[in-house]
């Protein structure tokens, strides 16, 4: 086996079961990180799937923690983070297998994620990020049949996607402050700091339910969390004069979220949980994680700016 999937849960019973039996004639090892369930998912796992390995935590420690602790588990060479709430076509880890097998610069590849509402539909090819301090999923909402190559992405949506386990070592994990959310715009930034790449591996179809853990796509607990973590984000890999160079936009990019937050009157939350983030980038904890801005990684930092520039660009165009 070349594959560990890693599948975090918590309170997901049912979507959990489903996800299982679609990988059934997967060829990787699975391991469940249930994050303090109480319905009946720790036994379900054990008495209907006793193959599978499970790892149980008494509380939600959250989606970061949990994935980390099935990183830690992995003795692979890839790792595939999964969500409970997902049906893998087919062949999914071997199309996954094959994208990395490409190119040793690869870090990751982003699954083509379908909806499971409208099977026709995209609900993530691959993620952006922008110079707004935006992260979103292209072709959300779009044509599934519209999205066969691969290409190029800033980050792999970390609800369905393979990473070379060796990198973490060189990277880091994901950064267990984020708890949930952006965690995976987070690392790969960070693996592109290093010069590694994030692709789209349009073979690996996967369908997805969509915030089953949190109830909603706009709820106070994501949009705070959210906040707090695009802040987050920014100041722990951009350079201080990369923060410079982007205030505008980032000023431009909060100000609009707000205004689109307090039409779904959630505004005090948003603007709570940036205050949160700038607070918490003020304490010794924060700068302790900060990426530290290195000569020999000058040229990757120039090419990640072309890309927050280039992906605003698509955003207002709507691609």
């Amino acid at each position: 086996m070349k594959s560990t999937i890693v599948i975090p849960t918590c309170n997901g019973r049912h979507y959990l079961e489903r996800c299982l039996k679609s990988l059934e004639k997967e060829d990787a090892r699975i391991v469940v990180v249930d994050n303090g369930s109480t319905d009946g998912t720790y036994e379900m796992v054990c008495d209907d799937f006793p193959e599978i390995e499970l790892i149980s935590f008494s509380v939600n420690t959250g989606f970061c923690r949990a994935v980390n602790a099935g990183i830690l588990a992995a003795t692979t060479k890839y790792v595939i983070f999964l969500n409970n709430d997902t049906i893998v076509e087919p062949g999914f880890v071997r199309e996954l297998e094959l994208v990395m097998e490409q190119d040793k610069r690869i870090f990751s590849a982003s699954a083509k994620m379908i909806s499971m509402q409208d099977k026709s539909r995209i609900d993530d090819a691959g993620d952006l990020y922008c110079a707004l301090g935006w992260a979103f999923a292209l072709g959300k909402g779009k044509p599934e049949k519209a999205y066969q190559k691969s290409y190029p992405v800033f980050a792999s949506c970390g609800g369905a996607s393979i990473y070379r386990t060796k990198v973490f070592e060189q990277i880091g994990m994901l950064d267990e402050k984020h708890f949930a959310y952006l965690e995976d715009i987070d690392l790969g930034y960070r693996a592109q700091i290093y010069g590694y790449r994030n692709v789209f591996a349009p073979k690996a179809r996967v369908y997805h339910v969509g915030s089953a853990s949190s109830g909603s796509r706009y709820n106070q607990f994501k949009t705070d969390l959210s906040a707090i973590n695009s802040v987050y984000l920014i100041y722990k890999n951009m350079p201080t004069l990369q923060v410079l160079l982007n205030a505008p936009f980032l000023l431009l990019g909060f100000g609009i979220k707000t205004l689109f937050f307090m039409k779904k009157g959630l505004g005090k939350t948003y603007l709570c949980g940036l205050m949160k983030g700038v607070r918490f980038c003020g304490q010794p904890e924060a700068r302790r994680r900060r990426v530290r801005y290195e000569h020999r990684h000058l040229w990757s930092y120039c090419r990640i700016q072309g890309m927050l520039w280039w992906n605003m660009l698509r955003r207002f165009a709507g691609r």
